[in-house]
């Protein structure tokens, strides 16, 4: 079967769904509204199916040889009380290693970011996926029930469990103690308000997130890079202002905006998945962390 991508639909149907995803509008209002752009025998809920994600392929195999992977716990006293994720790293590290923090996007720990933290520990690096949902349960293994659960969670306690999960890292056995942070959409925004909190953080790295208020900024020590799509309409929007605000605070950062790629681009499992975008996004991302990071 052929690989759908973000051109076999009308541009429209793509921002409904990105409403859809981001909890602007429901399934409901998607599917009434998508119906007008459903052809040839195709339906709204067809459409909703096509871009939803299919974790059939990951990149990583969860039983890859070269990597060792279990989920672990750590305490958040400040947050749920516990933080728990999926850990990856190298099944033969020559001595230790440095560590990032993998956020996910807004529907919890799914397989498909999992895949992402072995990917980081293939490159050399301990990968610390946390999942937010934890304290509901975890990941349902459904995209949109695990939307449903995001909407119920205290977003402060979330953030204090990232922050834990982030500091637990920096005293792992395996580890160096230096840190960084990778996170898509809702991890995007995630790794900007650690980059406002963690002063030793060593780099993040936010993948089309939404920017911490610009009265925060000067508390930001990390360097960061920064991943936007040249079609997010609503996170560029925020960008001058960010942009201003890390000038003004001298704050050491890089910036690359991906022109004709779609919000949700590093996601190979969605037809918004932009594979040459995603490609050089990342291996920028894994020469920013081993530069940052050694």
């Amino acid at each position: 079967m052929t690989r759908l991508t973000a051109n076999d639909f009308d541009p429209e149907v793509l921002q409904l769904f990105d409403g859809y995803v981001h909890g602007r509008l429901s399934r409901r209002e998607f599917l009434a509204s998508a119906s007008r752009y459903a052809v040839g025998g195709a339906t709204a809920a067809t459409l909703l199916a096509q871009l939803s994600p299919s974790f059939a392929a990951p990149l990583v195999t969860p039983s890859d040889s070269r990597l060792k992977t279990s989920y672990e716990q750590f305490p958040s006293p400040q947050g749920y009380g516990t933080v728990r994720g999926y850990l990856a790293v190298p099944a033969n590290p020559k001595g230790k290693l440095p560590a990032i923090l993998v956020v996910h996007e807004n529907r919890g720990l799914n397989p498909h970011i999992e895949d992402i933290a072995r990917r980081l520990a293939l490159e050399g690096f301990v990968a610390f996926a946390p999942d937010a949902l934890h304290p509901l349960g975890g990941y349902p293994g459904d995209e949109d029930k695990a939307r449903a659960l995001f909407q119920k969670l205290e977003q402060a306690k979330s953030r204090a469990d990232f922050v834990a999960a982030a500091g637990a890292l920096k005293s792992l056995p395996q580890a160096t103690g230096k840190v960084g942070v990778v996170g898509f959409c809702y991890g995007g925004a995630i790794a900007n308000y650690l980059a406002t909190v963690m002063p030793d953080l060593a780099a993040a790295v936010p993948f089309y997130g939404s920017q911490p208020p610009a009265s925060e900024v000067v508390k930001i020590r990390a360097p960061l890079l920064i991943h936007d799509a040249g079609k997010d309409e609503r996170i560029l929007a925020g960008w001058p202002a960010y942009e201003a605000a890390l000038k003004a605070n001298k704050v050491e950062y890089q910036h690359f905006v991906y022109e004709g790629a779609e919000h949700g681009f590093n996601n190979d499992t969605t037809p918004r998945y932009d594979e040459a975008a995603a490609k050089l996004a990342w291996g920028r991302t894994v020469g920013f962390f081993k530069a940052k990071l050694a």
